[in-house]
């Protein structure tokens, strides 16, 4: 069960896709996943999205959090806290904070960064330690990945098998090469109805939490919001699937095919 909140903030920054004329959210967004690990359902994990400022640059503030719940909480506790502040017109990433604990293993960290030194600061809250990482305009966070891809790509410019990478910076092992390949259309049974769905398989680094590079699967909304939908992945020890449980303050309309 460790990592569980990392792995699912990763999947999320992997719904892509949007269509660019079309804004694929706006503030007040708020998406709440299920998440079972094998047959126990294990946690909860939410996303809100509202606007704020950092040094009067208008940014977007989006808050994610993960709890385990229930009898999985009585073998491991998750209590998991990510935030994140990108420009509220081109997405870069202002401010990253992660606050983790889960069974006992705990994190505190702030990433600043810095686009007219091209760096990044890392603030470790526990230990007091500083670091320091060259970026440039592209680099996005944990969090910000996701709304950013989400403006970004149109479906019609990529074909089946395609992939596209991304270098995110969220803890301190530094910059993560990211990459994500499209697998085509499926329509899947949800607790809401059917739906149409684009399907990804990023690629992951195998032994530390995912069993194999292509251990993940996506499904994200076919329709003008692509917001995860389903999410399936063999870990190096189980399995783990979330499905989205609850949604409200959608910029566009949930495409649901009624039975």
């Amino acid at each position: 069960m460790k990592k569980i909140c990392i792995l699912l903030c990763i999947v999320l920054s992997t719904s892509a896709f949007a269509q660019k004329r079309n804004p694929a959210y706006k503030s007040g967004e708020w998406l709440k996943f299920r998440i079972h690990y094998g047959f126990l359902n294990a946690s909860y994990a939410t996303l809100h999205l509202s606007t704020d400022k950092i040094d009067s640059i208008p940014v977007y503030h989006v808050v994610g959090r993960g709890q385990t719940t229930g009898f999985a909480s009585i073998f491991f506790k998750v209590d998991d806290t990510f935030e994140s502040y990108f420009d509220r017109y081109d997405g870069k990433p202002y401010r990253f904070i992660r606050k983790t604990n889960e069974g006992g293993y705990t994190k505190d960290i702030e990433i600043d960064f810095n686009y007219a030194d091209d760096k990044a600061v890392l603030t470790d809250n526990k230990s007091g330690n500083v670091q320091d990482f060259s970026v440039n305009t592209n680099i996005q966070d944990l969090l910000s990945a996701a709304y950013h891809l989400r403006n970004r790509y149109e479906i019609d410019d990529f074909e089946v098998g395609q992939s596209i990478n991304m270098d995110m910076l969220f803890d301190d092992d530094g910059i993560f090469k990211f990459k994500l390949k499209f697998l085509g259309k499926e329509v899947i049974r949800t607790k809401f109805g059917k739906v149409e769905c684009l399907k990804f398989r990023p690629l992951v680094q195998s032994g530390r939490v995912f069993k194999e590079k292509e251990s993940l699967t996506l499904w994200v909304s076919n329709d003008l919001n692509k917001i995860p939908v389903r999410i399936k992945a063999d870990l190096a020890v189980g399995s783990l699937k979330a499905d989205l449980d609850a949604f409200n303050g959608l910029r566009n309309q949930f495409k649901i095919i009624m039975n």
